[in-house]
């Protein structure tokens, strides 16, 4: 208890910090802003990434998520269903025959809503590029991409770098000019509708007219290829 000699001064230098007084002044009790910064505040403390994941950036996302760098800190927490998510991160490979899952997670997330291309195979195909013929060539040929992570496969420092770089786009955005800056088309949608074409690789290739009819060059001397066939054929004949 404070001695009946403590003076207000005394009072003062043990606790430097002022009682909390009610003022009068405006600025001091109400905060001005816009509707903008409001929406986008609540909308980059609060992103919701889908659990998402098809290959090895997988891993790197799911320690993202563990306490050493506690992705929660950024009020973020992932989400089971595309329905409750607003973040997709594209963590791994996409391949032509899972394309169609992914535009369709995609379909079913609510607006507004943001994709973080993640490592080297979702951006540019990776090291499938060069000789895999089922590979996606960049994920944004599917998909609209906010920001491109590369990597193989990139750290969860490098993760979270990308989102305080997506959140810093969110806090830019504005309700009046989010549909100038919506695409207009994409490469692939799932109910697409393409033009129906015969089938090329049919393993008969063998039976084609070029391969039946020889070029005139080389008519005379006959195909080695044709003769061995016409032989199977009479074998099995």
């Amino acid at each position: 208890m404070n001695s009946p000699e403590t003076t207000l001064e005394d009072l003062s230098i043990a606790n430097p910090a002022a009682y909390p007084e009610v003022t009068q002044q405006l600025s001091e009790n109400v905060i001005f802003t816009t509707v903008d910064d409001l929406c986008n505040w609540a909308k980059m403390s609060s992103l919701y990434p889908l659990m998402f994941g098809t290959a090895c950036c997988f891993i790197e996302f799911s320690a993202m998520i563990a306490s050493r760098f506690d992705l929660e800190r950024f009020g973020m927490f992932p989400r089971m269903s595309p329905r409750q998510a607003d973040l997709m991160i594209t963590a791994g490979t996409i391949t032509m025959k899972y394309a169609p899952v992914l535009v369709r997670l995609y379909e079913q997330m609510p607006e507004p809503k943001y994709v973080i291309a993640m490592g080297a195979c979702t951006i540019t195909g990776g090291m499938f590029s060069a000789d895999s013929p089922t590979v996606v060539r960049g994920v944004d040929k599917l998909i609209p991409v906010d920001v491109y992570l590369p990597g193989c496969p990139p750290r969860p420092e490098a993760i979270m770098d990308a989102i305080v770089k997506l959140r810093k786009k969110i806090a830019n955005d504005s309700l009046q000019e989010r549909q100038k800056t919506e695409p207009t088309h994409r490469y692939y949608t799932r109910p697409h509708r393409m033009n129906v074409v015969p089938l090329i690789h049919d393993g008969k290739y063998l039976e084609t007219s070029p391969r039946q009819v020889p070029p005139k060059e080389i008519a005379p001397s006959g195909l080695p290829l044709l003769r061995e066939l016409e032989s199977i054929r009479a074998i099995e004949a």
